[in-house]
């Protein structure tokens, strides 16, 4: 795999992976901070009765009112703003007018476009009070996150990430899912590398400042087997075992890591009502 200055590489995917200088990590930290903003509000709006429609609608009408566009919105022929993901869904779990029911867990992945550059998050929510071992599937998903970005520093590499959330998950008898995976981010939706969330430490291309890219762990409480359903786009556990993931953009800097997609308020960390 080889690297590329940002600023000179063509906007679409070449097959390198493209190093970006100070103007490419300040469009991300703005776009990163208005996703997290879009994500906080989601934050007060779940609870049960209110269906993934309504929060649909709230992002798009959150990125009209500041003048951006939801990326994923016509994607590929992707008629929505968000993806919501709930309970046995994996990722791409598209809105509906079903209403959220006490107890589930739900996804909600928003990436906005702003001044060109992708903001790219999604964290999990409680609806109400869930079980225990919802609590902790979404407890382990988002530590696993946070230990992969911890790998990230210039001369480490991709599998060192994939190996650290491997290496936390799978002790607790959960597994990683394979099917998808993180991806090279900034003014292309999905770009080069892939950022798989299971690997062996040292493999993968080396990690270099001003690379951009998601970490976004998807987590089962049983097996890691995956099926798309008829839609196209929702991914489910094979197994109907719940599923739970959480995303944070980040960048590779001199000295280690920044993470572009931080809560203003805190909230993307785990919460719950009966915490």
């Amino acid at each position: 795999m080889s690297y590329v200055e940002a600023a000179g590489a063509p906007l679409r995917k070449t097959g390198h992976i493209k190093l970006h200088g100070p103007e490419g990590f300040a469009g991300m930290r703005k776009a990163g901070q208005l996703a997290a903003q879009a994500l906080d509000l989601v934050h007060e709006m779940v609870e049960p009765g209110v269906s993934t429609d309504a929060i649909d609608k709230l992002v798009f009408d959150f990125a009209m009112d500041h003048g951006v566009y939801p990326a994923t919105l016509m994607y590929r022929g992707y008629r929505k703003s968000t993806c919501t993901s709930i309970n046995h869904v994996v990722c791409h779990g598209i809105p509906n007018e079903k209403p959220l029911r006490e107890g589930d867990i739900v996804n909600v992945d928003v990436t906005l476009i702003v001044d060109g550059w992708h903001g790219d998050s999604s964290r999990m929510y409680a609806v109400g009070e869930i079980p225990r071992r919802a609590e902790r599937l979404l407890e382990v998903t988002y530590e696993s996150m946070m230990r992969g970005i911890a790998e990230i520093r210039p001369g480490a590499h991709v599998g060192d990430i994939g190996a650290a959330i491997q290496e936390f998950v799978e002790p607790f008898h959960m597994s990683v899912v394979r099917d998808f995976c993180g991806h090279g981010l900034g003014q292309l939706f999905h770009d080069e590398p892939n950022v798989v969330h299971v690997g062996r430490r040292g493999d993968g291309p080396e990690l270099l400042p001003g690379m951009i890219f998601t970490v976004e762990p998807m987590i089962n409480l049983g097996r890691p087997h995956v099926k798309v359903l008829s839609d196209g786009w929702t991914a489910v556990t094979r197994d109907r075992s719940l599923s739970a993931q959480f995303e944070h953009s980040v960048g590779v800097t001199e000295t280690g890591v920044e993470i572009f997609t931080l809560s203003p308020k805190g909230y993307d960390k785990p919460i719950f009502q009966n915490a």
